[in-house]
């Protein structure tokens, strides 16, 4: 979770707003915006990117406030500091999306399927776990289907075999979600990928 401290100077919502954000690892980083840039002079970036050179940042904020914008620091370890002049409103909007872009593709988990049938040839149940570890470490889950045809389900044990031996090749890439069971006239089992935690403890 992080904590935001905001001071706002009484003549402008936006004229001086310094944030303190202090993270889970107690670190600290600092956004300055007009007023609240410390430094005398600044290197600028015009709103459409062109470098404008060094200048005072008393110069370089009236020249931001001429064109209703705000000057931005964005690199603060140089000396001058680097700063842009942006709508600042819209720049939180865009890093904000960026952000939640981010966290949704990080949490997106699909469902892979791989079928096969009890009489699966050795070279073609190879390609089959192949593609299933490369879903696997792609952080995909894995559905394994296997599939009987016409009174080939009378040996069912065939099919348990088959789909036993290709858990215990994936197990040492995967951990069991749900484990082999027959619905009808197919077997199927879900695997997902190890977590990083599960992996250290191991």
């Amino acid at each position: 979770m992080k904590y935001y401290k905001i001071k706002r100077c009484k003549y402008s919502n936006l004229n001086f707003i310094y944030f303190n954000i202090t993270n889970i690892n107690n670190k600290v980083s600092s956004i300055r915006i007009n007023n609240g840039i410390l430094a005398r002079e600044v290197r600028v970036i015009d709103k459409n990117g062109e470098m404008l050179g060094v200048l005072r940042t008393s110069e370089a904020i009236a020249m931001a406030e001429s064109e209703g914008l705000d000057l931005l620091e964005i690199v603060s370890n140089v000396n001058p500091p680097v700063c842009k002049i942006v709508d600042y409103g819209k720049f939180r909007y865009e890093q904000q999306k960026n952000a939640h872009k981010t966290k949704a593709k990080q949490n997106l988990v699909r469902t892979k399927e791989v079928k096969i049938r009890p009489n699966i040839a050795i070279g073609d149940m190879e390609i089959k776990i192949k593609n299933a570890k490369r879903f696997i470490e792609d952080g995909d889950k894995v559905k394994i289907i296997l599939s009987f045809r016409g009174r080939e389900i009378t040996h069912n044990q065939i099919g348990y075999d088959v789909m036993n031996k290709f858990k215990e090749d994936m197990l040492s890439v995967s951990k069991i979600e749900s484990d082999i069971k027959m619905e009808g006239k197919h077997i199927f089992m879900v695997l997902a990928p190890i977590s990083k935690r599960s992996s250290i403890k191991n």
